[in-house]
């Protein structure tokens, strides 16, 4: 498996207490399927964009207390209002996907950060959201958690996102260690090109390191899912270290037999 955002959702997993697996499959269905409309087939991008709005519409709906007109939506507002979820981590999401309908490049780290803000950070909110863990302090390290899990996911699919035009590491980093695109089109691994994603790997585990300390604080089955999903996210970059970068002939991704490492690890945090 890869370390894809979506795919890492705790979808019904048997470390999710019975009662919350519906709300989070309904969540998931709404990222899910509007992630899908910025990034999936071949519409043009007038149509994603005006698709995505329509998204927005319905979260307009529920926010004023009018009925959705899909069923989807239908089943989303009873997930918001049970669980008193902020319907502005959805507009954010909604916010994130049509960006990446009309954005292809990010000028710096500040700027990506921004934008896993919104494309990523809000699911680990609702996720506390759902289990009643919202102090500030639990809300920044889901943060921290979130966005390092993005930026992995990023570097794990620098050729992948190339071939959609998209170009996630800050435009600024590339001088810094003398590549360009021209390195990512042809696919051209260099001792440069290492130097730069060990110092994206780097950024990337520090903040997970600083999002660490939220498993402690979170009920037992939850704890366990995010020690694991951290525990992934983790692993890749170890393959990316591996391989030095070489994400062009090497893509690290995670095996059947590392969930017993990941299971491990997970035991000593």
């Amino acid at each position: 498996m890869s370390v894809d955002h979506y795919e890492n959702f705790p979808v019904a997993s048997l470390l999710i207490p019975a009662k919350l697996r519906r709300p989070i499959e309904i969540i998931y269905r709404f990222a899910r399927s509007a992630d899908d409309i910025a990034d999936e087939g071949d519409a043009l991008a007038t149509e994603r964009l005006a698709a995505l709005a329509a998204y927005q519409a319905e979260l307009d709906n529920i926010a004023v207390g009018r009925p959705p007109q899909s069923p989807l939506f239908r089943d989303l507002a009873g997930v918001i209002d049970q669980y008193a979820l902020p319907v502005q981590l959805f507009r954010d999401l909604l916010d994130a996907f049509a960006q990446d309908v009309v954005k292809k490049r990010y000028a710096d780290y500040p700027e990506l950060l921004d934008y896993c803000r919104r494309s990523a950070n809000p699911v680990g909110r609702l996720m506390l959201h759902l289990f009643g863990r919202t102090a500030p302090a639990q809300l920044e390290q889901s943060d921290c958690i979130c966005s390092a899990l993005q930026l992995i996911n990023f570097w794990q699919d620098v050729a992948i996102d190339w071939q959609k035009d998209r170009v996630y590491i800050p435009q600024t980093d590339l001088p810094r260690f003398r590549v360009g695109e021209a390195d990512i089109a042809a696919g051209r691994w260099s001792a440069n090109w290492a130097a730069l994603m060990y110092f994206q790997i780097d950024r990337a585990s520090a903040l997970m390191r600083r999002g660490s300390p939220l498993v402690h604080a979170l009920p037992g089955r939850l704890g366990w899912e995010i020690r694991l999903t951290m525990q992934g996210g983790l692993r890749i970059l170890e393959r990316l270290r591996r391989v030095q970068g070489d994400v062009f002939h090497r893509r690290p991704k995670l095996g059947r037999w590392d969930w017993a490492v990941l299971a491990a690890r997970s035991l000593t945090m």
